[in-house]
């Protein structure tokens, strides 16, 4: 899933995550690819910047910590959790059911 959290708000990003739960068999995992900021808000300037973009131009969206990615999919019931810092700006954060 790469670009696809940040466009929604904080209630749409859980219902996107928890219905991929769902979607998934037992033991498929989740990748969220995306440019996660990281925790301390102060290092990934593309991420913040997206940020401010996505506040200004849909209702609701947000970009997200690297945590806060990986506290949405636990609530959904993913397992095994991992981030994984990716080339640039990237993250990805993987879960499986």
């Amino acid at each position: 899933m790469g670009h696809i959290l940040h466009d929604w708000g904080l209630d749409a990003k859980r219902m996107v995550l928890r219905k991929a739960y769902e979607a998934l068999p037992a033991g498929g995992a989740l990748i969220v690819y995306d440019q996660m900021i990281d925790d301390e808000r102060r290092v990934n300037e593309s991420g913040l910047l997206m940020s401010l973009g996505m506040l200004l131009a849909t209702p609701e969206g947000f970009d997200y910590t690297g945590s806060e990615c990986l506290a949405w999919m636990r609530e959904a019931g993913f397992v095994n959790l991992q981030l994984a810092p990716l080339t640039g700006p990237y993250s990805m954060a993987i879960g499986v059911k």
